[in-house]
């Protein structure tokens, strides 16, 4: 059983968030589920992963430290990851390619950051692999 049914992020305005975010998931076979002033829900057949403006109605921010890791089914998807996130407004915090100091043989992943400070990766042969 997976231990994590999801997880989200916060960010300032959800229209915005969406403009990166919908492009993004597409490279990963996801799409937006759902869709609220507050949040939108991305996933393969389930919400997964979520984009929402904090609950206490304050100011977003990015946690240090913090990152989502989203499964790619093959090292093309982890391309086209970065190529959606960088060329819609996301910075580049390490190339796609292969990790050979990982735990696991044969990783291919990249990191990146969304328009709003949020650290995301996309991971081929990673844990869950």
């Amino acid at each position: 059983m997976n231990i994590i049914d999801h997880l989200s992020v916060g960010v300032p305005d959800i229209d915005a968030a969406c403009a990166f975010y919908d492009g993004l998931m597409e490279t990963l076979g996801a799409q937006c589920l759902a869709k609220t002033d507050g949040f939108a829900a991305y996933g393969t057949g389930a919400v997964q992963f979520l984009i929402m403006k904090p609950a206490d109605g304050e100011a977003y921010s990015a946690g240090n430290g913090t990152h989502i890791c989203f499964v790619a089914s093959d090292p093309s998807h982890v391309d086209a990851f970065h190529r959606a996130a960088v060329g819609s407004g996301g910075t580049c915090e390490g190339e796609p390619g292969p990790r050979p100091g990982y735990p696991k043989a044969d990783v291919y992943t990249t990191f990146v950051r969304d328009p709003f400070g949020n650290k995301l990766e996309a991971i081929h042969n990673g844990f869950a692999a």
